[in-house]
């Protein structure tokens, strides 16, 4: 979004429209999924998968919610600069030359491995922890067979350990073997945990679910459950939607007609001319393009838009700020008419999952590459 003092229209060009009614439905669908005693920790990093960071989490602390995760020190220092209070963990690596900020902001840190723990340790800043146990994943974390080195962290002078995380690799997968995989992840975090707590270390709240993970493995006796893409209404891949079936989408796409216009047939549109006219086309130029988030290397004729309660295909190469679709089929298409690539006009919707698997992605990597000119337009509050 422009910084200019002057702002135009929200609606004027393009925009995300964020329903706030859909994320407390969600909040409350995902609560009771969860064991009584486990406390729903809302992951809002990279600004709220493109929801904004700031809206979303006042509105979910409102509604109870007093946990929050991000994946940055700067991150957590926006919501704590915002006025949002509660617990603001950060799930990824902090270098030590912004301990001060960790400290100075209560921010909770992941501790990456025992070299991340020593550093934070020795910079003499008195820092709240959470220890990452790596028990498959290999992303972050100390292995979970190293005990002794989980130990070290609990005997830094300087951080005060408040709980310990795992990372679930194949959550969404049902496939025999994946579910097997899970489980032994699953084990070997709770081994760990009764390890520590036989030596009298307290392991504070333990989490290890993500979206995934509430649905697929659900019950399991931890104290926070990290819910990210769930949390906006929609899942990782179209083929999981069936896990979603109570889930409302938060977040709808939309973009205003720039101009229509007919071409001919032999006529070709957009740069390299990837599209040529079979017949006389009626196209409409739509005020969007990749630097808002729509993927350049969605294939001509796969992207869709819904203009006028009608689905229509997008052809020809995506633009940076601009792009177009085929309208012949709509009669009334005129400028200043509203385009839909994710959200509901009339009859017809087009889902994130939809959008992201025309783009060969998923939806977390759409969300969360809405670009920052776009408007976030925060609607039934």
């Amino acid at each position: 979004m422009t910084d200019s003092a002057v702002k135009p229209s929200e609606v004027g060009r393009a925009w995300a429209e964020i329903d706030l009614s859909a994320l407390a439905h969600n909040t409350l669908e995902l609560r009771s999924r969860m064991p009584r005693g486990c406390e729903l920790m809302a992951v809002v990093k990279a600004d709220a998968y493109g929801h904004g960071a700031v809206r979303i989490a006042a509105h979910l602390r409102r509604a109870g919610v007093g946990v929050f995760a991000v994946a940055s020190v700067g991150e957590g220092v926006l919501l704590r600069e915002s006025g949002l209070d509660g617990e603001i963990i950060v799930l990824g690596y902090t270098h030590p030359i912004d301990a001060g900020l960790l400290s100075r902001f209560s921010l909770t840190q992941l501790v990456v491995d025992c070299a991340h723990a020593a550093a934070l340790d020795n910079t003499g800043y008195k820092l709240r922890a959470h220890i990452a146990v790596d028990t498959g994943m290999h992303r972050l974390g100390i292995e979970s067979s190293n005990i002794a080195g989980i130990e070290s962290v609990f005997k830094c002078k300087n951080l005060t350990v408040e709980g310990l995380a795992s990372h679930l690799a194949v959550s969404d997968s049902l496939e025999r073997d994946d579910e097997e995989f899970t489980k032994k992840q699953i084990e070997s975090f709770f081994t760990v945990a009764d390890a520590l707590k036989n030596k009298g270390y307290d392991t504070g709240k333990l989490h290890i679910q993500a979206s995934y993970g509430i649905y697929n493995s659900p019950g399991l006796r931890c104290d926070y459950a990290r819910a990210g893409i769930a949390l906006y209404g929609v899942m990782s891949h179209d083929s999981d939607t069936k896990l979603k079936p109570s889930l409302r989408p938060v977040l709808s796409l939309r973009a205003r007609v720039a101009e229509v216009r007919w071409i001919g047939a032999g006529e070709s549109v957009s740069y390299g001319r990837v599209f040529t006219a079979k017949r006389p086309l009626k196209l409409a130029t739509v005020c969007i393009g990749y630097a808002d988030g729509i993927p350049r290397q969605t294939p001509s004729g796969e992207g869709m838009c819904i203009i006028r309660g009608h689905k229509v295909p997008v052809i020809g190469r995506v633009c940076m700020d601009l792009l177009m679709a085929d309208v012949t089929d709509i009669e009334n298409a005129a400028q200043g008419d509203i385009a839909t690539f994710i959200g509901r006009d009339g009859n017809e919707e087009i889902r994130c999952e939809d959008f992201a698997a025309a783009s060969g992605t998923i939806t977390n990597d759409v969300l969360s590459r809405l670009g920052r000119r776009l408007p976030r337009v925060y609607i039934n509050e």
